[in-house]
């Protein structure tokens, strides 16, 4: 019982073997005095002057005698001393352990400086994770990743707004100039509702609408691929609580857009080729006359072919920020995201679907009154839209432009915000990440949860 940390006084020694100021086994133990005190005389061991001479001859029954609360009973062991750190705090000064003592740990402290747990205080769970900018350096849930895109768009407004309406303005420019002087003269789909039309009729305004759609898709890959670049730069400041002009996030994304945009076609071409692949078969049936069965055998496998390219998708739609932040080649860039989603394929899908899902309904309500706007002020544009001639008039064409316009500013932030963010989190539960954003947001005393 010597050595309990707090049990016995400074000073005091053993002596043959027990504690001094013990008198036996089986008694109390009482205050241990210090050895061969300066200037006072020894006592006797059975001084009949000592201590015990000097109490009253009436004493109260023994029946009726109770220890104080938390006091040791006669012939019993007193309890032991509380823990530090465990819902008790430890009394401090001089010889103690709690804090003030002479080397006695203090709690150890957060990022702002208060005491949590451990020595000093009693246990209140980890520390709180640090946040310097649009999220809390730990893993995030996804309530917390989509509140950061949005949280993003609302701290950096005029960076966030100022690039997407660029890219979505030039784009939109872009696509009703194509429109209008090329493919409304220039392309026709009206065979497409002729019963009697020929196969090359057929043929030909088939070519007609994958080209005219080709072109546009063409375009909005274009802007989408500079909206993404430049966003995923603001957005990764903005994790670390660091503004950004839109000229530093240009300079900062330019070398890597042609990578970017590489990367995005290969992507594309690997989806549409396995579709295709798995619709061969089927194909083949129904040009060599198998009717009804190629039919269905060309769809079954043309399903097959996109379930597949849908896993490869997801499994590597973390290659975007991969390739810009991580300044990685394209195949690089696809072997990181593969292995960041390794293992977490339906979170990812699940995070990417609920994003997509929630900027296409706020810019469809944005986009739909427009496109009933157009319809009123250009109702020869509504006719070739609806009939399908291809035929859409500048009206029509300028009025949902707007719509789309305003629509891009919000779909660009919200989707390229949250794929970054939860590459962020990915790569915070895998490869420890925070610790390395928080000294470079400048975190003092951040580090792993005391005892992990």
């Amino acid at each position: 019982m010597n050595d309990t940390p707090g049990w016995a006084s400074p000073g005091s020694t053993p002596s043959d073997g027990q504690p001094s100021g013990t008198s036996g086994p089986g008694d109390r133990p009482g205050p241990a005095q210090p050895a061969d005190r300066p200037g006072q005389p020894e006592q006797p061991a059975h001084d009949p002057q000592g201590p015990g001479a000097q109490w009253s001859k009436e004493q109260p029954p023994p029946a009726q005698w109770s220890a104080p609360t938390g006091a040791a009973s006669p012939g019993q062991a007193p309890p032991p001393p509380p823990v530090p750190g465990w819902g008790e705090q430890p009394h401090g000064g001089p010889g103690g352990f709690g804090p003030g003592g002479p080397g006695g740990p203090t709690g150890p402290e957060g990022p702002g400086g208060a005491p949590y747990g451990g020595w000093g205080s009693p246990w209140g769970g980890p520390p709180p994770a640090a946040k310097p900018g649009v999220i809390p350096l730990r893993p995030l849930g996804i309530g917390e990743i989509l509140d950061g895109a949005v949280s993003t768009m609302r701290a950096y407004w005029r960076t966030v707004l100022g690039i997407s309406l660029t890219v979505a303005v030039v784009m939109q420019i872009a696509v009703i100039l194509l429109q209008g002087f090329f493919l409304n003269d220039a392309l026709s789909s009206e065979a497409l509702n002729d019963p009697s039309a020929t196969t090359d009729e057929l043929a030909g305004a088939l070519g007609d609408v994958l080209l005219g759609n080709g072109v546009i898709f063409l375009v909005t890959l274009v802007g989408t691929v500079a909206a993404t670049a430049l966003l995923t730069t603001v957005t990764s400041r903005a994790v670390l609580g660091k503004p950004v002009t839109t000229k530093e996030a240009w300079q900062d994304a330019r070398p890597l857009v042609v990578k970017l945009l590489g990367l995005i076609v290969l992507l594309l071409l690997i989806a549409f080729g396995l579709t295709l692949v798995g619709a061969l078969p089927g194909i083949l049936v129904l040009a060599g006359g198998g009717g009804a069965a190629g039919g269905a055998l060309a769809v079954l496998g043309g399903l097959t072919g996109a379930v597949v390219a849908l896993w490869l998708m997801i499994r590597f739609s973390l290659a975007s920020p991969a390739l810009m932040l991580e300044k990685q080649g394209i195949g690089k860039a696809m072997s990181r995201s593969a292995k960041l989603v390794r293992g977490s394929w339906w979170r990812v899908f699940g995070i990417q679907l609920l994003a997509t899902l929630i900027a296409n309904i706020v810019a469809a309500i944005v986009v739909i009154p427009f496109t009933v706007l157009a319809a009123v002020f250009g109702a020869e544009g509504l006719d070739g839209f609806i009939e399908g001639t291809g035929h859409l008039s500048w009206t029509f064409l300028i009025v949902t432009g707007i719509g789309s316009v305003i629509g891009s500013m919000i779909t660009f932030p919200i989707t390229a915000g949250v794929t970054v963010l939860l590459y962020i989190d990915q790569r915070i539960r895998r490869e420890a990440l925070d610790l390395e954003l928080a000294r470079a947001a400048g975190v003092q005393g951040y580090g792993p949860t005391p005892g992990s």
